[in-house]
């Protein structure tokens, strides 16, 4: 790889941390050494909070709905930034290719050198009780990092030593095969799960965060006995629950890190770009936020599609998405002084500067807060809500999944009590529970529960080319007509081949180094 994918993998080691004030200490500026430093557990915590934080923004701040949103089918887009997922006709020139390439590559290195240096300490003398802890940490976010650049990216080189590989010079590292690559992340995820706690302080993982993982990794390989398996340690521990309230999870602060969450991105609106979560900005409505915060762009939105996949009485629709009608007292403005309400009878522009127009008249509703105030941190486009990686729903999906495997069909009853349980919460009683579940039911599920949460491409990703094709050309993509009574603009897309399915490497990183542009070969530790 070329010299600024290393130094972009090793660079802000010594920068910030990440959320609330345990994440944001940072280790001296006065250029530590092993002798002087992480000598107590709260210099290594230090170090690790910042894995938590700005090392994910390029991928979070517009990657991450450009690729598990746009690209499925779940988000519409007209900007330029993002619509090229739209239509699969993403290039390695693509700014979010490159921009997500980076980030992960900066999490699996800042980790990677924080592993390293730990190691080099305890062989040194360190104290291994609070250092095995840091490295369990870095490997837990090295291994999701990995996940992510597998599932992007597909074949992707593994970096064990990004400072010998600056000082060296030699950036030539080939691509590995995808399989080893996740083999490469369960290793680390299971020296996590070895070595976490079984508790930590709220944002920290812990020994079932990393458990949780791997059955998601395992779910991805089919590999659905280690799938089951871990799913079901995480349900019989008893540690976790669904969160009562859904839509709280995802629109007040005060939810972060609740009973749900197995593992989060960590935020804080006061640090600014880089550091606060930035999603609200492009996917809130302006009247809502552009007077307080400048904001509220509505550069993506709730596809038709998706709109159309809810069943009657799911409350999740209502906690998603904002349509015609949607109402919060606690939102206010100069516009709003009673709370904000959502209303879509724009007919033209002089009409009133409150009413809203979006291609599909609506906009997505989590990982928004609201401009500020009643207790939400809003700093300029930055809040400090945090980004669910992983959630006790996911976990019990997982497992009924993981049950179904291969079959056409189950009627497992532990794992229809799984997917019923979500349900419920969702306001679908128990007269609607699923007597039999099917892949395509499983499926639906995890498009509704997880909407906008930058999952959904790789569920249909992982159907194998034949059948992604087949969901997504079904898709209806378009949007509804200027104005008047809606009516649908159709647009339908085409997946041609299975390369497809994946990322292109940045034109910029094939040229650098020319590795990148042969066959995958398998991974030798």
């Amino acid at each position: 790889m070329k010299t600024k994918l290393i130094y972009t993998i090793i660079g802000g080691l010594l920068f910030l941390g990440s959320c609330k004030k345990s994440f944001l200490d940072r280790p001296s500026q006065n250029n530590p050494t092993l002798d002087t430093y992480y000598n107590s557990d709260a210099e290594v915590r230090g170090a690790t909070g910042y894995l938590y934080n700005t090392v994910w923004y390029d991928y979070q701040d517009k990657a991450f709905h450009a690729i598990g949103e746009v690209l499925s089918g779940n988000m519409y887009t007209g900007d330029p930034v993002y619509n090229t997922f739209l239509n699969f006709t993403v290039s390695g020139t693509d700014e979010q290719v490159s921009r997500s390439w980076y980030s992960f590559y900066k999490v699996a290195g800042n980790a990677t050198v924080l592993i390293n240096t730990f190691e080099e300490k305890m062989s040194k003398g360190g104290d291994p009780s609070y250092l095995t802890q840091g490295i369990a940490e870095a490997k837990f976010i090295r291994a999701v990092a990995y996940f992510y650049l597998a599932r992007v990216f597909k074949d992707v080189p593994i970096v064990t030593d990004p400072v010998a590989m600056a000082t060296t010079g030699n950036f030539n590292t080939p691509r590995y095969l995808q399989a080893d690559v996740i083999k490469f992340a369960l290793d680390d995820m299971a020296f996590a799960e070895a070595n976490l706690k079984d508790n930590d302080t709220p944002g920290r993982v812990t020994k079932l965060s990393a458990t949780g993982m791997m059955a998601k990794m395992y779910l991805y390989l089919k590999d659905y006995e280690n799938a089951r398996k871990k799913a079901e340690t995480v349900i019989n521990a008893k540690k976790y629950s669904l969160y009562p309230d859904y839509g709280k999870m995802f629109t007040d602060q005060s939810a972060n890190n609740n009973s749900e969450s197995l593992f989060a991105l960590q935020w804080v609106a006061s640090g600014g770009y880089g550091v606060g979560n930035p999603i609200q900005a492009y996917v809130g409505p302006e009247p809502l936020l552009k007077e307080t915060t400048g904001a509220g762009w509505s550069a993506i939105i709730p596809s038709i599609d998706l709109l159309d996949s809810y069943e009657v009485g799911d409350k999740r629709k209502g906690w998603s998405i904002m349509e015609q009608g949607f109402h919060r007292d606690d939102w206010k403005n100069s516009a709003f002084p009673n709370g904000f309400t959502y209303d879509t009878t724009w007919t033209s522009s002089n009409d009133n500067a409150r009413k809203i127009k979006t291609g599909t008249r609506s906009n997505a509703l989590k990982y928004v807060v609201g401009p500020g105030g009643g207790g939400q941190d809003v700093n300029g486009t930055s809040t400090s809500i945090c980004t669910y990686i992983l959630r006790y729903a996911d976990v019990l999906l997982i497992y009924a999944e993981a049950v179904l495997a291969d079959q056409a069909q189950s009627t497992d009853a532990k794992a229809l009590a799984a997917v019923n349980d979500v349900r419920h919460r969702a306001g679908l009683g128990t007269s609607r529970d699923l007597t039999v579940l099917t892949p395509a039911n499983i499926l639906h599920e995890r498009r509704v529960e997880f909407a906008f949460e930058g999952d959904y491409w790789f569920d249909i990703q992982r159907q194998g080319f034949t059948k992604a094709k087949q969901l997504v050309e079904a898709q209806e993509r378009g949007t509804y007509s200027s104005v008047g009574k809606p009516v649908v603009d159709h647009l339908s897309v085409t997946l041609s081949s299975e390369d497809k399915l994946y990322l292109p490497i940045p034109t910029t990183e094939v040229v650098n180094n020319p590795e990148l542009a042969k066959p995958a070969v398998p991974y030798k530790p």
